[in-house]
């Protein structure tokens, strides 16, 4: 199985889009600060993800939520109580 994992980060509420095949280990990783990019932005929470038996799936989904606006849109839009959580909101 693959992942595809959108987290938040509890620091400043930035969001970190990737895929994975161990998510529980991605997010340690992310947390302890092994990957480049989150590190600055940790501790992160994770808000979502979507499960691909093909990792040709899980890669194409990545890349269609990081690099189209209207896809990741219509993402944020249909979680958008979960990305809330935090600010009030139940």
């Amino acid at each position: 199985m693959y992942y595809v994992y959108l987290l938040k980060s509890k620091k400043n509420a930035s969001l970190y889009i990737g895929y994975t095949k161990n998510i529980e280990e991605r997010l340690k990783s992310h947390n302890n600060g092994v990957v480049g990019y989150t590190s600055k932005y940790k501790p992160w929470e994770l808000i979502y993800y979507e499960s691909f038996l093909s990792l040709e799936d899980a890669k194409r989904r990545e890349k269609n939520l990081k690099y189209f606006g209207k896809t990741y849109g219509q993402l944020k839009s249909r979680i958008k109580n979960s990305l809330d959580k935090g600010k009030g909101a139940g």
